[in-house]
């Protein structure tokens, strides 16, 4: 019968072989974050016996670093074509266990969706047979349509501002009008072909 420490080399000899298979026995972590350019997917693989860690952004590989000494600690990365940027934590729970914390731009994940969702309105809508996410940042006015940056032409009305673009061959509107309520504050519609979207929860 062969030792456990035969067994764990062959399975590290397997590893090194299928990229793949490796891939999914080290994955420690899944996040979703919502970012103006997209909805994005960041997974994070963790070899607490090799020390190695794996960050993928999409699907894409960021960073990888191998024979880490250290198995805890914190990895910075950037996220989207906003580079909005991203932290890893990695602490010591008890033992052999490890916990997983994302920060995006030096807060909690829960505490940056909290935030964002004052400082930004999103609309979700289908138009000529795609899906379209469309975000608007407050404090920029900037609009981004499936993670690209609009090209937008502001005008002041009587009742407040419209930020005008066009999707493909749709007329696109913005409109900022004050909610007369102090805490309110400002409320944004979006305006698709003289039609109102509902705002997505997103």
């Amino acid at each position: 019968m062969a030792s456990r420490e035969e067994i764990t080399i062959y399975e590290d000899e397997v590893r090194s072989h299928y990229g793949h298979l490796e891939k999914m026995t080290d994955l420690v972590a899944v996040w979703e974050v919502a970012l103006s350019d997209g909805v994005h997917k960041i997974e994070f693989e963790h070899g607490t016996t090799s020390g190695k860690r794996v960050i993928y952004v999409d699907g894409k590989e960021v960073m990888r670093k191998d024979w880490m000494f250290k198995l805890v600690g914190k990895e910075t990365f950037t996220v989207g074509r906003t580079e909005t940027k991203a932290t890893i934590n990695i602490d010591a729970v008890s033992g052999f266990a490890y916990e997983y914390t994302l920060e995006i731009n030096g807060k909690s994940l829960k505490k940056y969706m909290e935030n964002r969702s004052k400082t930004t309105n999103t609309w979700i809508l289908n138009l000529d047979g795609v899906d379209c996410r469309i975000v608007l940042e407050k404090d920029t006015m900037d609009v981004w349509c499936n993670g690209k940056k609009m090209e937008t032409a502001g005008e002041f009305v009587e009742d407040g501002t419209e930020t005008h673009f066009t999707i493909g061959n749709h007329d696109c509107c913005v409109k900022a009008v004050s909610s007369g309520k102090r805490r309110e504050g400002i409320i944004h519609s979006l305006i698709v072909d003289d039609n109102e979207i509902p705002e997505s929860t997103d």
